[in-house]
């Protein structure tokens, strides 16, 4: 007999230190996500694209599950999620999964690392109402983000946690499919595993968490070597390190037939990443020195210097419109330079209004508030018109379908900036091809991203710079202004350990 098995998502990743909390019609737009969908929409929109739903839908086909497709909803990281929508979704999750009737598993597709305005810890607050209502005895299985802030309640409620192994993240399908994996074997084995859970002392500037890199590369063949025999999942969280909250940092979570199987595989990543404390932290340069760098590489590189504005990183709850790195490639005199995506509805608008060819003085971007960060005035020709449609064929979004909404190419002596209507993370070359700028043809490419880009970048980059303009992103999570922090969390690699305020702590 078949099994039958609910599946719902919900993804959020949360900076707590972010300029825009996320809304109800940000889930329902979806933003860098797909759109909101309900039953086979689900089905429908999740089975061909780069998300943990589209693994788990692939793999309850092969495996003939009967499937009951609830509810999945996703927004692009921002501050808080609004409580409105959070409530909203996670009450029709839960009610959709009762009103199914009875269930042999329940899979969901969760992000790891979401605040809600009341509710600090999104996911474990969502997983312990869910086991409630379905009770003790039906299975439930996650699929996680790496960067998932994963905390007690949320180990207690589930009884499989999953996470990507990858940053850039291009195997969230294929966790997706690990996932569905491990719960058709727990619906099968008729009860749980031994689960241990490590959490590691000090937290980790998402720039220098890639696993393209070291020592995240190695780490991260450790957690896939540590299967095998009794151990049946092992997952290592990097954590994110901008959500204000006690469970904030980096955890191990493993699964095994018995407890001490599952303690000793724990155990071993746990030394591992421990010993790599020091190397996990990079090198940065201000905006001036990053382009003036970047031009000096330009001079005798064949492919483009691609430069990280990684503290606008809207895929860590920026708004995607500081106006730093802009400053400094027109102060320095750049050329055959492009920066994306400028997230600026007005200033597209205005294009639009002036059509191609004209001449618009706008003051482009710098409108969150954000210290060290104005508008851009300036002098822009209208390059090139777009309503915003692409598909982002990369493999970090996987070929997926996204609308930026009226956009435009707007030039600044040689600099090119690609302004958009809707954000999203520049993660996918097609992003500068939209509005009819080539990659591959620049000298020098800023992007508002941290890691993600690099998936698509890297084969196409002479080298890659990380800078830092201003932005509601620090790439130390030290210059945060943590309040809630657990105690003794170092506030990142070989750092002070965090005290709370004396306000605070009372």
């Amino acid at each position: 007999m078949a099994f039958r098995v609910a599946l719902a998502g919900f993804l959020h990743e949360t900076n707590t230190f972010a300029p825009s909390k996320a809304q109800m019609s940000d889930f329902v737009h979806g933003g860098g996500y797909m759109p909101m969908a309900r039953g086979a929409e689900i089905i429908a929109g999740g089975r061909d694209i780069n998300l943990g739903i589209g693994g788990a839908i692939r793999f309850a086909e092969s495996a003939g599950w009967d499937t009951v497709p609830v509810l999945w909803a996703g927004a692009t990281p921002s501050a808080h999620v609004a409580q409105d929508a959070y409530e909203s979704i996670t009450s029709e999750i839960i009610s959709g999964i009762w009103d199914a009737g009875p269930l042999d598993g329940v899979f969901l597709d969760l992000h790891g690392a979401m605040v809600a305005e009341e509710a600090e810890d999104g996911e474990g607050t969502l997983l312990t109402r869910l086991r409630d209502a379905i009770g003790p005895d039906v299975p439930i299985a996650a699929a996680l983000d790496l960067h998932g802030n994963i905390t007690d309640d949320m180990v207690r409620a589930a009884d499989m946690l999953v996470g990507f192994r990858t940053y850039p993240h291009v195997d969230m399908a294929e966790t997706g499919r690990r996932a569905a994996e491990q719960l058709d074997r727990l619906m099968r084995q008729g009860r749980p595993d031994a689960a241990s859970c490590r959490r590691l002392p000090f937290l980790v500037p998402i720039a220098w968490q890639s696993t393209l890199a070291e020592p995240g590369r190695t780490l991260y063949e450790l957690v896939a070597e540590s299967e095998g025999r009794a151990v049946q999942s092992t997952s290592f969280f990097f954590g994110f390190p901008a959500a204000d909250f006690p469970g904030c940092g980096p955890t191990v979570v493993c699964y095994a037939d018995t407890q001490d199987a599952a303690d000793a595989a724990a155990n071993r990543i746990e030394e591992a990443v421990l010993a790599a404390e020091a190397a996990l932290a990079g090198t940065s340069y201000d905006p001036d020195a990053g382009v003036i760098e970047a031009m000096r590489l330009a001079r005798t590189a064949d492919r483009p210097i691609v430069i990280a504005d990684t503290q606008d990183n809207p895929g860590a709850g920026a708004d995607s419109n500081t106006t730093g790195m802009l400053r400094a490639l027109v102060r320095n005199g750049a050329r055959k330079a492009a920066l994306g995506n400028m997230f600026d509805p007005d200033a597209a608008r205005a294009a639009h209004q002036a059509g191609v060819g004209s001449t618009i003085s706008i003051a482009l971007g710098g409108t969150s508030g954000i210290d060290g960060d104005s508008p851009f005035e300036g002098r822009f020709t209208v390059e090139t018109l777009s309503q915003g449609d692409l598909v982002a064929k990369g493999p970090f979004y996987g070929g997926a379908p996204l609308n930026l909404g009226p956009s435009a190419c707007l030039r600044i002596d040689d600099v090119r900036v690609v302004v958009v209507s809707r954000k999203a993370q520049m993660a996918d070359q097609e992003m500068y091809r939209f509005v009819g700028i080539e990659p591959t043809e620049q000298a020098i490419l800023v992007n508002k991203s941290s890691v993600h880009f690099r998936a698509d970048f890297d084969p196409i980059a002479e080298t890659i710079l990380t800078c830092t303009a201003p932005g509601p992103m620090p790439i130390s999570p030290a210059s945060l202004p943590f309040r809630h922090l657990a105690p003794g969390m170092r506030l990142e690699p070989m750092g002070q350990p965090f005290a709370p305020p004396v306000e605070a702590a009372q």
